[in-house]
């Protein structure tokens, strides 16, 4: 794998990819179907089972005169699945859709679910990092039926704090956390319903995955969400939660950066202290291969580099990938 993801700076000294083409693992069962639930009056998170690879959940908010979506799924099929759930929620016309970043897995479904007619918002450098990416995300599962997929840009980006007024006295509150997931994190608050859409921020059950963003700015984000006291926390995977789920991602984000000083002080690579300290007490989450991403943002902190400085994507996830036993890692989009 010589390609890089565009935004990605490749690190020469990085282990090569194994040669070849990755096996594909095998599936155990396939996930259950989507389901809408009602969090609030109008205010539902649609959730995808099994939550992993390119398995995202969404947020459809009611408003007066039309409806909110926050992120719009990974394929055709599915994005046009979200349409549908949409619409048998309320036949008034999607009129936003919010990204919570960059990721296709959030976004390919853009002018599928808005129907080429809704405006798209999301923070500033989104719009950068999604036109440079493109749709390279399709072929790291070249397997997945990716459908008629597109990239759709922002028509509206905002730099620190955005409030969207939805009608029906409800707002959300768009703000920006800085790196976490990746560099152009949206967070979506509803206050009054304290429901929190918090994106790839917080996937329940599921490995958190910070190689695009910063593990220390993870934390410090986590400590904001907690400081809202949110009811409701619905992540860009994984299951609906409570505000628990903040103490679980924070207590293995902290362990991801313990192991990194141990094996950096012994002059192990990121792949090497993977495979030493393997995911713990946390492998029963969703994808622990990403423990190696995981740990090459955390050598990156330690060595000094700013948070959300480029790595290189594309080489690392060929680790991830040799991590797996040289399996790439089952997607269910």
């Amino acid at each position: 794998m010589t390609e890089t993801l565009p935004g990605s700076a490749p690190d020469r000294s990085a282990p090569a990819a194994p040669p070849g083409p990755p096996r594909t693992e095998e599936p155990a069962a396939p996930p259950g179907p989507p389901r809408t639930e009602e969090l609030a009056p109008g205010v539902y998170a649609y959730i995808q089972p099994d939550g992993g690879w390119c398995v995202s959940n969404s947020g459809v908010l009611i408003g007066d005169d039309g409806v909110t979506v926050v992120d719009t799924t990974a394929t055709e099929d599915r994005a046009r699945a979200l349409r549908a759930a949409v619409g048998a929620l309320s036949p008034a016309p999607v009129r936003l859709v919010v990204n919570t970043h960059f990721h296709g897995d959030h976004t390919f479904g853009n002018a599928v679910v808005g129907d080429g007619r809704a405006a798209v918002v999301a923070h500033e450098r989104l719009r950068d990092e999604a036109a440079a990416a493109g749709l390279g995300l399709t072929g790291l599962w070249p397997g997945v039926h990716w459908g008629d997929v597109s990239v759709t840009l922002p028509h509206l980006t905002y730099r620190d704090r955005l409030t969207l007024q939805l009608g029906e006295g409800r707002e959300a509150e768009l703000f920006h956390p800085g790196p976490a997931h990746t560099t152009n994190d949206t967070l979506v608050w509803l206050a009054r319903e304290r429901v929190l859409f918090a994106g790839d921020v917080v996937m329940p059950g599921c490995t958190p995955f910070v190689l695009m963003g910063s593990i220390e700015g993870s934390l410090r984000t986590l400590d904001r969400i907690g400081e809202l006291a949110p009811r409701v926390i619905v992540g860009g995977h994984g299951p609906v939660a409570g505000p628990e789920v903040l103490r679980e991602t924070a207590e293995y984000l902290r362990r991801v950066r313990r192991i990194a000083e141990q094996g950096r002080a012994r002059g192990l690579t990121p792949l090497q202290t993977a495979r030493e300290h393997g995911p713990g007490p946390f492998g029963h989450w969703q994808d622990p291969e990403r423990l190696v991403g995981n740990l090459h943002r955390a050598y990156a902190e330690l060595a000094g580099e700013p948070l959300g400085s480029p790595l290189d994507v594309v080489g690392i996830f060929g680790e991830l990938v040799e991590f797996n036993g040289g399996v790439l890692p089952t997607c269910y989009a």
